[in-house]
């Protein structure tokens, strides 16, 4: 199943995507949010599929397309995930995953625009294999438990100012993670029967020129892994978005410049779709 939010921010109607029909699934639930995953959604909305009781949205395809979920309560993500992404960040591989947060107000549409921060210099493109989870993960025994805690997969741009994030950090990587619109998400969220999760290709461009190209299939700790590690630590809701880590590509790595307005930037996951996004500077923005 494909679930999606289409129209203007703030305003998005959920739709779930059934062939070539879009579907309003408004009157099931309000949006695709925490209520949305912890009522069994996903089985009330197949169940309205198959009852032909939805009906199309009009002018679907004319509509803005909005972050696939409504604002999660926690956006956590994972860091140097992929050995080579490590290598060209200059760090050795972890040994066990490195955690930081992104603020719900950096959830952005996947073709909205991207506001360079007022002050930067180095914006940096970062495609990711987002996770979204359906059912509330604490103290799992087993790493085994974990995909029943996850209700779908999502392309995320973890986008990133590295001065913030590493020179004037203090330690700590969230100053170059936070500003809005930072977390663009989508198109949809893809349910795990669609997808194998465990073998996708990710990739990005910039201006039409290749950047990122990987497979999850490289992921030093897996999306099982990570569910079952952040469980010991902190409680996962659902509505919740762990991103799972970019590979090799990106401006820090020296081998490309730092987005400037103007630049378009892509990514795009196998089975989850693509995102497009024209960088403006912050002025362009007030």
């Amino acid at each position: 199943m494909k679930l999606a939010r289409l129209g203007p921010l703030g305003s998005e109607t959920p739709v779930v995507q059934v062939d070539d029909r879009i579907l309003d699934l408004s009157s099931i639930t309000d949006d695709i949010d925490e209520a949305f995953w912890a009522s069994d959604g996903v089985a009330r909305a197949r169940a309205a599929i198959a009852a032909d009781t939805l009906p199309a949205l009009p002018d679907a395809e004319t509509l803005r397309v909005g972050a696939p979920i409504g604002k999660p309560g926690t956006i956590v993500c994972i860091g140097m995930n992929y050995a080579a992404h490590a290598a060209e960040s200059g760090s050795e591989p972890p040994s066990v995953p490195v955690l930081f947060f992104k603020a719900a107000n950096t959830i952005a549409g996947p073709n909205d625009a991207v506001t360079i921060p007022r002050g930067s210099t180095k914006t940096d493109w970062e495609v990711e294999l987002g996770v979204v989870i359906g059912r509330r993960a604490s103290y799992l025994d087993s790493v085994d438990q974990s995909l029943d805690h996850v209700a779908g997969f999502v392309v995320a741009n973890d986008l990133s100012e590295r001065a913030f994030q590493l020179e004037e950090s203090g330690g700590q990587w969230s100053k170059g993670k936070i500003a809005p619109g930072f977390s663009p998400l989508g198109p949809w969220v893809v349910t795990p029967d669609e997808v194998d999760h465990a073998n996708l290709r990710l990739r990005s461009w910039v201006n039409g020129e290749p950047r990122q190209d990987s497979t999850t299939a490289d992921l030093i700790f897996d999306v099982a892994h990570i569910i079952h590690h952040l469980s010991q630590y902190m409680v996962l809701d659902p509505g919740d978005v762990v991103l799972t880590g970019t590979p090799e590509g990106v401006a820090l790595s020296g081998r490309f410049p730092y987005l400037q307005p103007g630049d378009v930037v892509e990514l795009e996951i196998d089975g989850l779709g693509r995102q497009r996004q024209e960088v403006v500077a912050h002025e362009a923005t007030r």
